[in-house]
């Protein structure tokens, strides 16, 4: 029996070789040619930039990481509280 992936892996190609032939055939035998790569194009830049602005907006609004120096000292002090408190279990 096929695994639902494997249906979906299957499923996903038929499609793709559909959409292939049928924009394969809008470009060349139809009066749209034009038109369809107009928009495929436009659709292309569209995704490509809005993945950028994405990305920009991203690191724009991410707060920049803590300096090692102050990790250190944080790491130090929570090590500090467990040593204390596993010297108090220990009396």
């Amino acid at each position: 029996m096929v695994a639902k992936d494997q249906l979906i892996g299957w499923l996903l190609l038929a499609v793709s070789i559909i959409v292939i032939i049928v924009y394969g055939y809008l470009v060349f035998f139809t009066e749209y040619s034009l038109l369809l790569l107009k928009l495929t194009g436009f659709i292309a830049v569209l995704v490509v930039f809005a993945l950028i602005g994405w990305i920009g907006y991203t690191l724009a609004t991410t707060p920049p990481p803590k300096p090692l120096e102050e990790l250190e000292k944080e790491l130090e002090e929570e090590l500090k509280k467990l040593e204390k408190e596993v010297s108090e279990k220990g009396k």
